[in-house]
């Protein structure tokens, strides 16, 4: 895999409003996915696509679980390398 052309920033380049965000994720998952690294360069934007990220996950009919698999395979089906 290439490197990216926007690096994703660690948790001490993330902006303090961002280092709680990152905090939590490493609670939760025990890592930061590195979109969310990414987009952490515009804070707001990191918001906002956590607040949609977490209303699809937690809405709906259909298991988180199921959600999840179905990112992973469609990913590996697009051959994702991410």
């Amino acid at each position: 895999m290439s490197k990216p052309r926007i690096t994703p920033l660690t948790p001490e380049e993330a902006a303090p409003d961002v280092q709680p965000i990152f905090e939590a994720y490493l609670k939760e998952r025990g890592n930061i996915p590195n979109m969310f690294r990414t987009v952490a360069l515009r804070p707001a934007h990191l918001r906002t696509m956590i607040a949609h990220f977490r209303t699809v996950m937690n809405e709906g009919t259909v298991p988180p679980l199921l959600k999840e698999l179905l990112w992973i395979r469609i990913s590996h089906l697009n051959r994702c390398l991410y």
